[in-house]
């Protein structure tokens, strides 16, 4: 049974959490304080339960929004930023209408929910309303007192947290980017994977075939060639198996002369005469594994598809080319899994894979610029 993969934006608070975002509610001590010491007023009763109810709300919104870490950049559903804002509003404005300018503490609160829910465009001007509003209000109500301290807090928890969830964005934006390049990791390994396993198969499953056929026509008229035959088939079946493992593992190596002995016994046994190179010197190491790849790929895709006579494999320090006398592919070439493969390994190193129509014949070749 297969399991969903976790959310690496979606992650529970762990117990300090709550306990964070309540410590930040000791602002609204006073208004408690105020409430219970008019008690059992009717207005009392209905401020005490406003702030309480006021408090819950906002922790909630909190925990609600921080629970998932990309909420706080991504803003909720048009219709739950106006709820909650309603919500937490209607409570302050009854705060304040019961308890009187100590209720006002909650425009701090009020501030800070408008820079959570909405985008800068929208919470300015509310902050910058909210702010104006605890002046104006303490100058032109009777009683109240000029609360500038209450105006710079309204401000100074506005940008703190705006800070706090521009943070937020670039966290998500590298924990996406992180998740994006794992993605790209895991089908790179897999195209791979693909890639090596058609070369190794595609050329050795090639060679055992054509050694399968030809024991097969040996049984009779040379028992002891045929026999021969079979043994290379077990050996090449247990190298192939080898090399599927190595492949699997990431760790095959390749080898040009190896590449090039294998070579000789392909096209040994597809009756094509081989003119190979007797040294390998001259190529530079760090493109030896490339031009055994073109080697490998070349001389199968002769044994396959080109019905030649004769195969030459001719290596230079900036250059490896396969050329045949056969018939050559039927029209444009098509670039399958292992044309493709190769292409992107000579990428990979400044070179370029180069297919030309012969007379007669064809010609692959890599040649490094």
């Amino acid at each position: 049974m297969e399991t969903a993969a976790p959310n690496p934006l979606q992650r529970p608070l762990g117990r300090w959490g709550p306990l964070f975002a309540a410590v930040w509610l000791t602002f609204l001590v006073d208004p408690l304080r105020t409430a219970w010491s008019g008690l059992p007023a009717p207005h009392a009763w209905l401020g005490l339960v406003a702030t309480v109810l006021f408090a819950a709300s906002y922790l909630g919104l909190w925990i609600t929004l921080r629970t998932g870490r990309a909420r706080l950049a991504m803003a909720p559903p048009v219709r739950t930023r106006i709820a909650w804002t309603v919500g937490l509003g209607g409570l302050a404005v009854v705060m304040v209408a019961t308890l009187g300018q100590v209720g006002t503490a909650s425009v701090v609160y009020l501030a800070v929910t408008f820079v959570m829910l909405y985008p800068a465009r929208i919470f300015l001007p509310l902050v910058l309303a909210l702010t104006a509003s605890v002046l104006v209000l303490g100058v032109v109500v009777p009683g109240w007192e000029h609360n500038t301290w209450l105006a710079f807090s309204v401000v100074a928890a506005s940008i703190a947290v705006f800070g706090v969830r521009s943070m937020m964005n670039r966290n998500i934006e590298l924990i996406r980017a992180h998740a994006t390049n794992a993605e790209l990791a895991a089908e790179s390994e897999r195209n791979r994977l693909a890639r090596d396993l058609h070369d190794i198969l595609g050329h050795s499953l090639t060679v055992i075939t054509i050694k399968a056929e030809l024991a097969g026509r040996l049984f009779d008229a040379d028992p002891e060639r045929a026999r021969q035959e079979i043994a290379d088939l077990e050996r090449l079946s247990r190298d192939a198996l080898a090399d599927v493992r190595r492949a699997v593992e990431g760790y095959r190596e390749l080898t040009l002369p190896g590449e090039l002995a294998r070579a000789r016994t392909a096209l040994e046994a597809a009756q094509i005469e081989a003119r190979l190179p007797n040294s390998t010197d001259e190529v530079p190491s760090e493109l030896r594994e490339l031009f055994a790849w073109t080697v490998r790929e070349g001389v199968t895709n002769v044994v396959r598809h080109s019905g030649a006579h004769r195969c030459e494999v001719l290596l230079a320090p900036d250059r490896a080319e396969v050329r045949d006398d056969g018939t050559g592919p039927d029209g444009a070439p098509v670039r399958g899994s292992g044309l493709t493969g190769l292409q992107e390994r000579a990428a990979t190193l400044g070179a370029r894979l180069v297919t030309t129509r012969l007379d007669p014949g064809w010609s692959l070749a890599v040649v490094v610029e």
